[in-house]
C-alpha cells in the first residue's frame, strides 16, 4: 500500500511539474505544435556525426588505449588537463572531410535529417565563433564545415541540425571536480565555479544564436543537462530564447532535465521503448560500442539488425538517430557507410 502511494504521489508531482513546465514555455497552440514537429515525426531515421578534437585521438592518450567508456570521453577518462588538451588544435586537419559524400550516404540510407556534434563537452567548436579561439578556425584545417555540411543538406533536402553540449570543459566558468574517483565524477559532473553560471549562459545563447544564423539549422540537440547547476526552469528560459530566435526550430529534451521535459522531443539514448509513448520521440544509437571514432572497436552491428531496429522504433512511432563517426582525417568508417547503404537497400525493397 505505501509502494502504490508513493508510486500515485510522483505520479501527481511529475504532472504538476509538467503543467508547469507548459505554462512557461512560448504561448504555442497544440496544433501549431504538431504542424512544427510534422517533419520530424515523418521523418523516421537520421544520421548524427559525433566529430571534434577527440576524433584524431582514435581512442589511444600518449600510446595507451583507453578503454574505458566512449572515444569522445577520452579527455575525462584519460584525465587530461585542460590546457594539454587543447594543444590537439594545433594537429587538428581533417582534410578528407567530404560534406556532399557524407550527406549523399546519408540520402541513399534512406535518412531524413541529419544531427552533427557542433560542440561537445570538450567544448571545441566546429566553425569560428566570435565568443572563442578554441574553435576550427584557429587550427590548420580552417575550413567551414558547418557551411558545407548545411549547403550538402540544402542540396539533397535534408534537414540539418546541430548538437550542443551544456557542460564544457574548457571554459573558464568551469572546473573539473576534484573530489572524483573517475571520468565521469571529475569531468561528467564539472562544477560551475561561484558566480559564473550567468556569463556561461550569455555564451551559451550567443554560440546558439550563431549556429541558428550563420547556418540555419533546422533543429538543435543539447547534451550534458545531467549536472546539478543546470535546471528545468534555466533549460526552458533557454528553450523559449531559442524559439523566438526561430519559431520552427525544433528542440530535444535535453536542453532541460530529460526526465521530466518531454519537449519538443524525447530522447532515449541505446535503448528505446518497449510501449508507445505520449509524445514525440527519437532513440539514438551506435553502429558499433562507441559514437565517436576510436581505433581497435571493431564491434559492429549487423545491417539487419539496424534495420529490425529502425522499423521497431517506427512503429512504436518514434525516429532513429543512428551515429557515424568519422576518423581524425575526416573519413567514415568503411563499416559505417556498407552498414547504411546495406540498410537503405533493406528500405528500398520494403517499398
Amino acid at each position: 500500500m505505501k509502494k502504490t502511494v508513493s508510486i500515485l504521489a510522483f505520479f501527481i508531482i511529475t504532472c504538476s511539474l509538467l503543467n508547469a513546465q507548459e505554462k512557461s514555455l512560448v504561448n504555442e497552440s497544440k496544433e501549431a505544435f504538431d504542424s512544427r514537429m510534422k517533419w520530424f515525426q515523418n521523418a523516421n531515421y537520421g544520421m548524427f556525426i559525433h566529430f571534434g578534437l577527440y576524433s584524431q585521438l582514435g581512442g589511444v592518450w600518449k600510446g595507451e588505449i583507453i578503454k574505458n567508456d566512449y572515444a569522445e570521453w577520452i579527455q575525462a577518462n584519460a584525465d587530461i588537463s585542460t590546457t594539454e588538451y587543447a594543444f590537439l588544435t594545433d594537429s587538428f586537419n581533417p582534410e578528407n572531410f567530404d560534406a556532399d559524400y557524407i550527406v549523399k550516404i546519408a540520402k541513399k540510407a534512406g535518412m531524413k535529417y541529419l544531427v552533427i556534434t557542433t560542440k561537445h563537452h570538450e567544448g571545441f567548436c566546429l566553425w569560428d565563433s566570435k565568443y572563442t579561439t578554441f574553435d576550427i578556425a584557429n587550427t590548420p584545417f580552417k575550413r567551414d564545415i558547418l557551411a558545407e555540411l548545411s549547403a550538402a543538406c540544402r542540396k539533397y533536402n535534408i534537414k540539418f541540425g546541430t548538437y550542443y553540449s551544456i557542460i564544457d570543459w574548457h571554459h573558464s566558468s568551469q572546473e573539473r571536480n576534484t573530489e572524483g574517483k573517475d571520468g565521469w565524477s571529475r569531468w561528467g559532473n564539472i562544477r560551475m565555479k561561484p558566480e559564473r553560471k550567468e556569463e556561461y549562459i550569455t555564451y551559451m545563447k550567443n554560440q546558439i544564436k550563431e549556429l541558428i544564423v550563420n547556418y540555419d539549422t533546422d533543429l538543435l540537440w543539447f547534451d550534458g543537462d545531467w549536472v546539478a547547476w543546470w535546471d528545468t526552469k534555466t533549460g526552458i528560459e533557454l528553450y523559449n530564447y531559442i524559439r523566438e530566435l526561430k519559431p520552427s526550430i525544433i528542440i530535444n529534451n535535453r536542453v532541460a532535465k530529460r526526465e521530466i521535459f518531454k519537449k519538443d522531443f524525447g530522447t532515449p539514448e541505446q535503448e528505446h521503448p518497449d510501449v508507445i509513448p505520449n509524445y514525440y520521440w527519437e532513440a539514438c544509437y551506435t553502429l558499433n560500442n562507441t559514437w565517436g571514432f576510436k581505433n581497435n572497436d571493431t564491434d559492429w552491428k549487423k545491417a539487419t539488425d539496424v534495420y529490425d531496429k529502425l522499423m521497431d522504433i517506427n512503429k512504436k512511432g518514434g525516429n532513429l538517430l543512428l551515429n557515424i563517426g568519422p576518423d581524425g582525417n575526416g573519413n567514415i568508417p568503411k563499416e559505417s557507410v556498407e552498414i547504411l547503404l546495406k540498410v537503405g537497400e533493406l528500405l528500398k525493397n520494403k517499398d
